[in-house]
């Protein structure tokens, strides 16, 4: 009952951290850069690969997507957890994954990001390894 009560603990993190970052792609102003020339510019240029978007069209893109691959795990890793807990538990293959996007999630935000996602991003990956380690109990 605790590893599956950590696992969907961890997996709330990262599905609140994507709704909450597909809100701050769409409304508010959050995601948009201080300097509004910034912004601008990027809407005037485009990538080299192609001229058919622009630099923020990408930027709002890449954003969006970021965000629904977080609320696609905690919604699959939940659901796992909640009505699945033994297929989960019982497979190394879905264990690796959960972990591994958990660590690159914690590479990225250390790297890329600031430190409130970090810390949501560690705690979540606390929670799982726990959940982990207490399944094999």
């Amino acid at each position: 009952m605790a590893a599956r009560t950590l696992m969907v603990l961890s997996a709330s993190i990262i599905l609140m951290l994507g709704v909450l970052h597909v809100v701050y792609t769409f409304w508010g102003q959050s995601l948009t850069p201080r300097d509004p020339t910034l912004q601008v510019s990027m809407s005037q240029s485009s990538p080299v690969i192609t001229k058919e978007t622009t630099m923020w069209r990408c930027w709002v893109g890449f954003n969006a997507s970021h965000s629904l691959g977080l609320i696609l795990f905690g919604l699959v890793f939940g659901y796992l957890a909640l009505a699945h807990d033994q297929l989960l538990f019982r497979s190394p293959f879905l264990l690796l994954v959960g972990l591994a996007m958990l660590v690159g999630l914690v590479v990225l935000c250390k790297a890329y990001f600031f430190i409130a996602p970090l810390t949501g991003v560690s705690i979540s990956l606390a929670c799982y390894v726990a959940s982990i380690a207490l399944s094999r109990v």
